[in-house]
């Protein structure tokens, strides 16, 4: 189990982005934490450090949390390929769609539980009676029994899930309904994603947010981000990018719920539909660089082949980026520098949580043309701060969205502005500290009672 070192940030960083009242609401709030959390420790869990949006958040929260004076740690749980098997399922099962065609059966479950029992231990020496926890997503869930026995209040933030039902969703409830059970609380990003079967006494929404301040979000001059763009080692198909001209740019993980062979094949085997100066580039992590993701190079694998299998006018104008990972503000940066360098950006999800890698564009001014799936529904008002696909399966509707923005520059310029305002009114750090604080101050109370 690795602890993370977070270097504390003082909230007057984020303050000189909100209007005096949003500052005055929180100095009221961080007084609230201070007072309501004296004495008690607040930990985190997830499985990684670097690479994904919870571990994103997680050192924007923590940092701040860290400089208002409150004690935050970070935890990360470590995991065997079989561990990560399990729980890349269980992410899988919660979208709705099968994955790998596993079972979440008796292997399974030792699999997940062995795991976890064999840093419960450590776990339990660290917190304290009357922590508060906050166990994020399945793969830390299993620990909220012995956490609870240890006299912890108790967490569970799930950032992923889907608004419908079907065979998929139901059975991994099924396998996490026990788990789940004991947590005090549990946080989603939307109501729709919490089970059936959930206490919604228990439930809370907790939308994400993002830090302008990141090496992913501050402002780049326009020479670093030519430099950060045009470096070395980074396509791995397709020729240079060019260095005039326009791009549509989808940055997500190798998963097949970001459907990148779905971008590829709609926009990439269209690309003559398009403006001749526009060019597609494709952005994903290094395969190697996120540890609990065991299906990412075989999604590049697949977008490789075929983007290989498309015809070379196609090919010319598509480009494929691997980012490294070795150093996490270096790959910050250079998604960063990918967004600001984008005239478009597309999140052609089939499923999502909530999708950081919208938000992030919205706040650099970039139009956003997004499947209206989960958490990407409240961030984008349709038409306004960007385009919104009913069916995230639309090829051809993708491509006319695109289109639709690369003709009208003046449209374009005008729903970048509006993204810009949306995220900046209302998927900022202040909101969502605030939230976590009047959670925290509730649990307290009623187990003080």
């Amino acid at each position: 189990m690795q602890q993370v070192e977070v270097v504390p940030v003082p909230l007057e960083r984020l303050a000189s982005l909100l209007p005096p009242e949003r500052v005055e609401r929180m100095d009221h709030y961080a007084a609230l934490a201070r007072e309501g959390l004296s004495g008690r420790t607040v930990w985190n869990l997830n499985s990684t450090a670097h690479g994904g949006g919870v571990a994103e958040m997680l050192h924007t929260l923590v940092a701040y949390a860290l400089g208002a004076g409150v004690d935050v740690r970070w935890l990360v749980v470590g995991g065997d390929p079989d561990f990560f098997a399990v729980t890349k399922r269980i992410h899988n099962w919660l979208h709705g769609v099968p994955g790998d065609h596993g079972a979440l059966d008796e292997a399974a479950r030792a699999a997940y539980d062995d795991t976890l029992a064999r840093q419960r231990d450590e776990v339990l020496d660290l917190v304290q009676p009357g922590d508060v926890v906050l166990l994020h997503d399945p793969q830390t869930v299993g620990l909220a029994g012995p956490l609870r026995a240890r006299g912890a209040l108790v967490v569970w933030r799930c950032h992923v899930g889907l608004d419908a039902r079907n065979e998929w969703t139901r059975g991994a409830w099924d396998f996490l309904r026990g788990l789940v059970a004991p947590a005090h609380a549990c946080v989603f990003s939307r109501e729709e994603f919490a089970p059936e079967w959930l206490d919604r006494s228990r439930l809370r929404i907790i939308p994400p947010s993002l830090d302008p301040f990141s090496p992913k979000n501050a402002d780049l001059d326009d020479h670093l981000v030519e430099d950060l763009v045009h470096r070395d080692g980074l396509v791995v198909e397709g020729g240079p990018l060019a260095t005039v001209g326009r791009a549509v740019l989808q940055v997500s993980r190798w998963d097949r719920l970001k459907d990148m062979a779905g971008v590829l094949e709609a926009i990439g085997g269209h690309v003559d539909d398009l403006p001749p100066d526009v060019h597609l580039v494709l952005a994903g992590p290094e395969t190697t660089g996120v540890a609990d993701d065991p299906e990412a190079a075989e999604v590049l694998d697949e977008c490789r082949s075929l983007w290989r299998s498309m015809p070379e006018a196609a090919r010319a104008r598509t480009h494929l980026l691997s980012v490294p990972m070795a150093d996490p503000d270096e790959n910050a940066r250079i998604i960063n520098a990918l967004q600001r360098w984008a005239t478009v950006v597309v999140q052609k999800s089939l499923a999502e949580g909530f999708g950081l890698t919208v938000t992030e564009p919205m706040w650099k001014g970039r139009p956003v043309v997004a499947s209206a799936v989960g958490g990407i529904r409240n961030q984008v008002e349709h038409g306004v701060s960007g385009l919104l696909l009913d069916d995230p399966t639309d090829g051809a509707g993708l491509v006319d969205a695109v289109a639709s923005l690369l003709n009208d520059p003046a449209r374009c310029e005008s729903m970048g502005r509006a993204a810009h305002e949306r995220v900046r009114d209302q998927y900022l750090a202040d909101r969502h500290l605030i939230q976590y604080v009047e959670l925290f101050a509730q649990l307290v109370d009623e187990n003080e009672a």
